[in-house]
């Protein structure tokens, strides 16, 4: 259902137990690597003979690869120049090895520092070997220089960065705060989660994972901490059966609704009729019942009281439809009055199972993160990243700058799934990897989009799936949905509840 996505210091793991463990010399596996590159660029060129390619080799195993990729591209009659960042007597190891046999071969190599890159005439290749996955933080000043000339040299010429583009960080897909813009993009073995984000997709280019020599025994005994959802994960599907009535599709729950807010529980309703539940119920003070009922007509309400927001008297006649529910949704459009956070305060210490936080019950929730550690298990978290950054106590900017370290620490503190919704959406839960979608769909980014969603969510769980499973399939099938809807609309102008019809459509894409 995944693919496995690890980070730099968990591939570097890799890479030593296959050289200390398994025997296979690291001169092997950085000859494999400039081969798999060489084969990426012989397919784009086929005759090499004559072409101008300027390589950059940084003091680490990127460089021993530009160095060893250099003595392939000579014998394919290509005139190569490599530019290292170091003196030559200082590189030892692998990247020593292969320079020594680039040297045999007669390749022309000039310290970077001391070549006028201002001079040089545009190359039909470059090739970016500066840092690896290793890099993170801010670029040194010379770095930063480099790089801006690689981009500019690059422009309308063909750009191949080893493993990842120099500048970017192999965790977070961030540039910090530039980063070569490729046109491809070789890495080994695995996907690097940082190459996954939606924020490197500027950089990366052509994704190409090539396989170098790592034992897949290895890769099983030190798994990835994160993966990458692919449509495998459209295997928990929740079985259907012509013999099922609408009492065993799940009865679905939904607490919401405030004055100017009353789509939103509507619309959460609607996706999780769209994505299979039998019944859904949408609980709402009385006095703006019938606003969400109106145009509705499959969706079922629950007035309680006649007021227009939701005060703690609501929550007593609440509790018999809690318990006759198979899952609940507590948030669209609930308001954040202070008697609406009371609320969600008093249900969740009256624990019903299995729950949908969403929205402003996130909003409440972070008013008492005391109650964080006493949700159920069985709840589900839907935070974007400004509610992230109110429930940890941070700036969005703070969330942004590393998700997969953020989510993971909501989820440790909560003890439940976390989705951290956006572009690049990812899925958290104690003791389990970290889930990638790697969906960047401008037609999800519509008000109401996060609704559908937890409709989803919720109808899943009414369902029997497992909080995590629930998360994982409900959030690479909305996907989906923008996916078609990005056909019908290429420049946006979808409305949130299309997104919601196009579920059942979509699932043969």
């Amino acid at each position: 259902m995944t693919i496995p996505l690890p980070t730099p210091e968990e591939m570097g793991l890799w890479d030593r137990l296959t050289i200390e463990e398994f025997g296979i010399p690291g001169e092997i596996l950085m000859e494999n690597a400039s081969r798999e590159i060489h084969h990426v660029i012989k397919a784009k060129y086929r005759d090499l003979s004559q072409a101008n390619i300027v390589l950059f080799a940084g003091s680490g195993n990127n460089g021993g690869d530009a160095f060893a990729l250099s003595r392939h591209l000579t014998e394919s009659k290509a005139k190569c120049l490599v530019l290292h960042t170091r003196e030559l007597d200082e590189y030892s190891g692998e990247a020593a090895f292969h320079l020594n046999l680039a040297q045999k071969s007669d390749v022309r190599m000039m310290k970077l520092t001391a070549y006028n890159l201002d001079g040089l005439n545009r190359p039909d290749i470059i090739v970016d070997g500066l840092l690896g996955t290793g890099f993170s933080g801010s670029l040194r000043e010379d770095y930063q220089e480099w790089i801006k000339a690689i981009n500019r040299l690059g422009q309308n010429r063909f750009v191949l960065s080893i493993d990842i583009p120099s500048g970017l960080n192999g965790n977070t897909g961030r540039p910090g705060p530039l980063a070569v813009r490729a046109d491809c993009t070789v890495t080994f073995e695995e996907a690097k989660i940082g190459l996954f984000m939606p924020e490197a997709g500027d950089f990366v280019g052509d994704l190409q994972v090539r396989t170098i020599g790592i034992p897949d025994s290895v890769k099983r005994a030190n798994p990835a901490s994160a993966y990458g959802l692919d449509h495998e994960v459209l295997g928990l599907m929740p079985s259907a059966s012509g013999l099922d009535h609408k009492g065993k599709a799940g009865h679905l729950l939904i607490i919401g609704g405030s004055p100017g807010l009353t789509g939103a529980p509507a619309l959460a309703g609607l996706g999780a009729l769209r994505s299979g539940s039998g019944l859904v119920t949408v609980a709402a003070p009385g006095g703006i019942c019938g606003e969400i009922k109106q145009g509705w007509p499959d969706i079922m309400t629950l007035p309680l009281g006649s007021g227009t927001i939701w005060t703690g008297d609501l929550l007593d006649p609440l509790k018999e439809m809690v318990f006759e529910s198979d899952a609940v949704v507590v948030g669209p459009g609930l308001g954040r009055y202070p008697d609406t956070v009371n609320f969600v305060h008093d249900f969740i210490k009256f624990q019903p199972s299995p729950t949908v936080y969403d929205a402003d019950a996130l909003f409440a929730l972070a008013q008492y993160p005391e109650l964080m550690q006493k949700l159920p298990k069985e709840s589900i978290l839907t935070p974007h990243p400004g509610e992230m950054a109110r429930l940890w106590g941070c700036t969005t900017a703070d969330v942004q700058r590393n998700k997969p370290q953020t989510v993971r620490a909501i989820a440790r503190r909560t003890g439940c799934p976390v989705i951290l919704k956006g572009p690049g959406t990812l899925i958290a839960a104690p003791e389990s990897p970290l889930y990638l979608s790697a969906c960047s769909c401008s037609n999800l980014a519509v008000g109401g989009s996060g609704d559908v969603l937890s409709g989803m969510l919720g109808s899943l769980l009414a369902r029997a799936a497992s909080p995590l499973d629930a998360a994982c399939l409900a959030v690479f099938w909305h996907c989906l949905a923008g996916k078609q809807l990005h056909e019908q609309y290429p420049y946006r102008g979808n409305l949130a509840q299309e997104i919601a019809h196009a579920l059942p459509r979509c699932l043969d894409l």
